[in-house]
C-alpha cells in the first residue's frame, strides 16, 4: 500500500508534520539463533528490522504479518509470532522522517524463525536486505532497532517480556 493511502498518510493530509501517536509492530526474522534479517529503508537509508504502523481494524499480530509481507514479500503465520517486548519510550521511539513527519511509535515486538516464500523486497520501502549476526548488525542501524535488539537479548537471557 502506498503511504498516501495508509491510515497515517490520510491523517497527514489534515495535520501536516505534527507528531502523531501510532501503534505498530516490529518483527525480528531469525535466520538461526544468532542471525536475523535486516533491511535498509528506502526513505532514510537506515537499517532496521521490518516494522510499521497499524491500519484501522488490525491487531498487533495483523500488523506484524502485513508489514513483513508488504516490505519483504514473505508470509508469516500469526501463530508463529512470539511477542518479546513493547517499545514506546517517548525519547527513543519518537521518529522524525526525512520529510519532517513525526511519529511517537508504540510497538509490540515479535520474533519468528518461520516464514513462507522467498524474500523479494518492495523497492518503494526497502533498497537492500541481508542476514547479519544479532551481535553485529549492519552499519547504519537505526537507534530504535538497536534498542529492540537489546530488548530481545534481555528477553532471551531472562525469559521475561520486556517493556521500554
Amino acid at each position: 500500500m502506498a503511504f498516501a493511502d495508509s491510515y497515517l498518510g490520510r491523517l497527514r493530509q489534515h495535520v501536516g508534520n505534527a507528531e502523531l501517536l501510532a501503534p505498530g509492530a516490529q518483527v525480528l526474522l531469525l535466520a538461526d539463533d544468532d542471525h536475523a534479517v535486516f533491511q535498509r529503508r528506502a526513505d532514510s537509508g537506515g537499517w532496521e528490522i521490518p516494522a510499521g504502523s497499524a491500519e484501522p481494524g488490525q491487531s498487533f499480530v495483523d500488523t506484524a504479518v502485513a508489514e513483513v509481507e508488504e516490505e519483504l514479500g514473505v508470509t508469516l503465520a500469526p501463530d508463529a509470532l512470539t511477542a518479546f517486548a513493547s517499545f514506546s519510550d517517548p525519547l527513543e521511539h519518537r521518529l522524525v522522517y526525512p520529510n519532517g513527519d513525526i511519529v511517537h511509535a508504540f510497538a509490540l515486538c515479535f520474533f519468528t524463525s518461520e516464514w513462507a516464500g522467498e524474500i523479494h523486497p518492495d523497492p518503494a520501502e526497502v533498497t537492500e536486505w541481508g542476514v547479519f549476526p544479532l551481535a553485529d548488525p549492519p552499519p547504519g542501524l537505526q537507534r530504535a532497532t538497536g534498542i529492540v535488539l537489546e530488548l530481545f537479548a534481555e528477553f532471551r537471557h531472562t525469559g521475561q517480556f520486556q517493556a521500554r
